[in-house]
């Protein structure tokens, strides 16, 4: 199986939609690759070497602890590590200053709009972006994310019109969790 990339997603955004599955072992990475689900997310911690041997074809979006880095030379840093240790894209729900730092490098970097748990004491644990401001809100931060340069973009639970609409928007795959089909990935 060819190894799916950063480049090769982009190319095809639009035109397919993926699986993305949310792996903690190397035999549950092995076990998705088998499966051909060819994008996979975990931690980005002792786990991760083990888990892109396990699946060498699939793009690993290795997760940034929220908090986990203080600056945004912390976050490049850190992003850097989990490029060394097996990851192809790091997730980061920090602000779009760390993403920015990251993707200034090359670092492809996922961001977070919508139901974002490290930051749920602000919002709630309930769907975002239900009422026109919160629409309006979750849409300008998308669009804060893609400005300073992430190639991905995880939606999570808001409404599917607004998963919609920012799908069909944004130049970067969107990573659909609890808000229809509509996202680029499931």
């Amino acid at each position: 199986m060819p190894k799916t990339t950063v480049a090769t997603l982009l190319q095809q955004k639009g035109k397919r939609k993926w699986v993305q599955l949310h792996v903690d072992s190397a035999a549950e990475a092995a076990a998705a690759e088998a499966a051909g689900i060819v994008i996979l997310s975990c931690e980005a911690d002792h786990t991760l070497p083990a888990i892109r041997a396990a699946a060498p074809s699939a793009l690993i979006s290795a997760g940034m602890p929220h908090g986990s880095s203080a600056s945004p030379d912390e976050a490049v840093r850190a992003g850097f590590d989990a490029l060394r240790r097996g990851a192809d894209a790091i997730y980061c729900s920090h602000s779009p200053r760390f993403i920015e730092a990251m993707a200034r490098e090359g670092i492809p970097v996922t961001g977070h709009v919508g139901l974002v748990p490290n930051l749920a004491a602000w919002t709630g644990f309930r769907a975002i972006g239900r009422t026109a401001d919160e629409a309006l809100t979750v849409v300008q931060k998308a669009r804060d994310i893609q400005n300073a340069g992430a190639a991905f973009l995880e939606v999570e639970v808001v409404p599917v019109q607004l998963a919609d609409h920012i799908t069909r928007t944004t130049r970067m795959i969107t990573m659909g969790m609890g808000c229809g089909t509509v996202c680029d990935t499931q």
